[in-house]
């Protein structure tokens, strides 16, 4: 009996069920086919009405064919009656095409409807939604995190630069109160070294009158004599005086030990030497971290600036032949390769092997101007005389011309060959390569005015006071001065022992001077072109760059090891 029950109650389940869903289906389905169900069965209705009077027309058209014979005007009303007929069977044929494309346009729809249903019902489409929102929402949370950090961050970095700025401003303050103390007990000790003089030249006057003194004491005094003593006395007559005594007969209770100790004391009393510069005198101190690569005289030739593979541009102030640190200019990535002043001094250019030229203002020392560009070393980089652009000489075989004020490259030039240093005049760029030329460049037109080829690479380059002449090195060890005005060599400096090592500096006050692979500084006389001097002991390796600073004083030479040395009074 249950089991009967059971196949009973089965049937009707599931029909339950379809009538749920058909009902479930009509509800979310009715509301869209509403409005075509409605006009679908307004057309049924004049299909219909248009049946009906169709029929009713075809009876009226019998009854009117019955009644031709006897109606005169039958005729013109059957005419009438076709053309109603006509007119009513083509809006039939209308009403029917209508009816056709609403049905296939119910059928497309029930189509749609169900290929959506089964899309519906599928849980792939839904999970990856509910997936993609979870992602966004973590992305979203991300983003947050990282947005707290950065601001964290820039706080911190905020914090650190007003620290640094601070320590900077305190450092500044600290080496100017170092220079002030210094100074300050120089001049104490020179003082105090001249008062020692003083009183060592009274001790050593009062000590040499004590001593004359004992000595005359000791001569008016008579001596005494045995009987048996060969000693002869000459009487008073034989010509001396009282008080005159013979060699042999010198007082024998001088002291001798207290003669000695006298003039021992004279000797180690004299008046200490006061502080000059010698000729030729020389200062060495370790510069950088490592090789130092350029030097140079600020315009005033009271500060000088090394730089060396350690990325720093060192400063330094020369105060009476001594360098003493004035600060340091960071930002670099890689080593400096040169270094070059604006006709101010306001400003320093520095080029570095990271591919890239920076500018420090000197009176903050801090970075202003990154100028990249390059895909190479920049070798050289200077100033144009209107200190608003600048020319940057790289290995990648390219010359930029760089416009300070809109911080971006106007021109780049390909010159075809590693360009190793760069000079400049008002109009015109020189610039030495590794294939053994010196170009002139045109800055207006980009274009080569003249080329000069030498026996070697072309190592450096630079300029005297007016100009007018172009001073080269290379690497067939010979100084070369150009008349820029034939363009040809001039005069040739050589020296036996001399062996380009880098760099070479500007020719002034009558002097050429260039640093050996040896270490050892040659300087010519330009006038005469011999050789006037070399210096070798200041260096314990190759020279890398030499730089004579603008009043003449001071000449200073760096080199592969870590050293710079300052040569005075030249």
């Amino acid at each position: 009996t249950s089991l009967g029950l059971h196949n009973v109650r089965q049937p009707c389940t599931w029909k339950r069920h379809v009538a749920e869903q058909l009902k479930q289906r009509d509800r979310v389905q009715r509301q869209a086919f509403e409005e075509i169900i409605h006009q679908y069965n307004r057309l049924l209705e004049k299909s219909d009405l248009q049946a009906v009077l169709s029929e009713r027309l075809q009876t009226e058209k019998y009854e009117l064919q019955d009644r031709h014979d006897v109606s005169p005007g039958a005729e013109s009303l059957q005419q009438e009656m076709a053309q109603i007929r006509i007119r009513h069977q083509e809006e039939l044929t209308e009403l029917h095409k209508k009816r056709g494309e609403l049905a296939q346009s119910v059928i497309e729809l029930n189509n749609q409807i169900q290929q959506k249903d089964k899309e519906i019902q599928s849980n792939e489409y839904q999970q990856q939604i509910a997936q993609l929102e979870g992602e966004c929402r973590d992305l979203r949370s991300s983003l947050a995190d990282l947005e707290r950090a950065n601001q964290t961050l820039r706080d911190e970095y905020d914090a650190l630069q007003i620290t640094f700025s601070a320590l900077e401003e305190k450092l500044r303050k600290t080496t100017e109160d170092n220079q002030e103390l210094v100074t300050r007990w120089m001049a104490e000790k020179a003082q105090e070294a001249n008062r020692l003089n003083a009183e060592n030249e009274k001790d050593c006057r009062r000590r040499q009158a004590k001593l004359q003194k004992e000595l005359a004491d000791a001569a008016k005094e008579p001596l005494p004599i045995e009987p048996d003593d060969d000693i002869e006395v000459l009487s008073e007559d034989s010509g001396k005086g009282p008080g005159e005594t013979s060699p042999s007969r010198m007082p024998s209770r001088t002291p001798r030990d207290s003669l000695l100790s006298s003039l021992s004391l004279s000797l180690s009393l004299a008046p200490l030497p006061s502080l000059s510069l010698c000729v030729y005198s020389t200062v060495c101190q370790d510069a950088h971290d490592g090789e130092v690569n350029a030097v140079r005289f600020s315009p005033g030739s009271r500060l000088l600036a090394t730089g060396g593979m350690d990325r720093r541009v060192k400063l330094w102030e020369v105060v009476a032949g001594h360098c003493e640190p004035k600060g340091a200019l960071t930002g670099s990535n890689a080593g400096i390769t040169s270094i070059e002043f604006d006709s101010a001094g306001s400003y320093l250019l520095a080029a570095s092997n990271d591919f890239a030229s920076r500018i420090w203002t000197m009176d903050d020392y801090r970075l202003r101007h990154t100028l990249t560009g390059h895909s190479g070393k920049v070798l050289s980089a200077r100033f144009l005389l209107d200190n608003a652009r600048i020319v940057s000489g790289s290995y990648d075989r390219t010359l930029k011309l760089w416009d300070l004020r809109s911080k971006v490259c106007m021109k780049t030039v390909f010159a075809g060959s590693s360009c190793n240093d760069i000079v400049c005049t008002e109009q015109c760029v020189m610039s030495g390569h590794f294939d053994k030329k010196v170009r002139f460049w045109d800055i207006r037109s980009e274009s080569i005015v003249c080329e000069l080829e030498l026996l070697g690479r072309v190592t450096s380059l630079d300029l005297n006071h007016d100009r007018t002449e172009l001073l080269t090195c290379s690497r067939d060890d010979l100084v070369k001065i150009i008349d820029l005005r034939n363009n040809a060599v001039r005069q040739t400096f050589s020296a036996q022992g001399f062996k380009c090592g880098s760099d070479f500096t500007r020719r002034t006050f009558g002097y050429v001077a260039a640093g050996s692979a040896d270490g050892v500084l040659y300087v010519w006389n330009v006038l005469t072109g011999k050789l006037d001097k070399t210096l070798d002991k200041g260096h314990s390796s190759a020279i890398n760059s030499v730089s004579w600073s603008p009043s003449g004083t001071y000449v200073v030479s760096v080199e592969k090891g870590s050293r710079a040395v300052l040569w005075s009074d030249m």
